[in-house]
């Protein structure tokens, strides 16, 4: 898999994610829309896995008098997203870490795109439970990642379905298959029903699907 400190695969970053999840473009509009739901005019958004600005620049533009804190562990990551938003990071702000390196808030709402799949299943529910700590009560959390059954076969066949899908978007055939084998074996994906459940259990409510895309789906819950 491609590491986010390596300079080649850091400058491909938005053009393989577009290739690769279906429907970026409309996922990000819809957790905009999502979070504008609970988040007033002038509100302060937490964007976890804010490396490379991608939300960030939809979020910023859509919602001009919202500001922001984005937190990501790559430190070429972050340096990509200040380039990326350019004058739109007068209203950002960029924190180098993971979870536990985002300011306290209270924000107003968070999302979590394409970032909660790297985490094992005690990681990714401390990490839920430090969101929902710097919620205020009701504020909503947009999470998209893979999330796929377990069962053995059908694990397979939905991993195949997201190589042959980056297959038809452009990727090089035996690049698509090996990067998805390698996210198979490396990645510590769980089920809709264990992720549901690892929400609900770090105090999230009203959790409900709002996107599935071969083997990424999407939740928006509330604090």
């Amino acid at each position: 898999m491609s590491s986010f400190s390596d300079p080649k695969a850091i400058a491909g970053y938005a053009e393989n994610t577009l290739r690769r999840v279906p429907g970026l473009h409309d996922i990000h509009r819809m957790a905009a829309l999502l979070l504008a739901e609970r988040t007033p005019a002038n509100g302060r958004v937490l964007v976890v896995g804010a490396g490379g600005g991608m939300e960030l620049n939809v979020f910023a533009r859509l919602f001009p008098n919202w500001t922001f804190d984005g937190i990501d562990p790559s430190a070429e990551m972050l340096a990509m997203a200040t380039t990326n938003l350019g004058s739109l990071m007068s209203r950002v702000q960029l924190h180098h870490g993971f979870i536990d390196a985002a300011p306290m808030g209270p924000f107003d709402a968070a999302s979590c795109l394409l970032t909660l799949h790297f985490t094992n299943e005690a990681e990714r529910y401390r990490t839920l439970c430090e969101i929902h700590a710097r919620l205020k009560p009701g504020g909503a959390l947009v999470a998209v990642h893979y999330s796929i059954s377990q069962t053995g076969a059908e694990r397979d066949l939905w991993l195949s379905r997201c190589a042959e899908f980056a297959i038809l978007s452009g990727i090089a055939a035996k690049q698509a298959k090996a990067s998805v084998a390698a996210i198979g074996q490396q990645l510590p994906i769980l089920s809709p029903e264990q992720d549901e459940a690892l929400m609900q259990k770090a105090g999230f409510s009203h959790i409900s699907t709002f996107y599935v895309g071969l083997g990424f789906r999407g939740w928006v819950a509330y604090a």
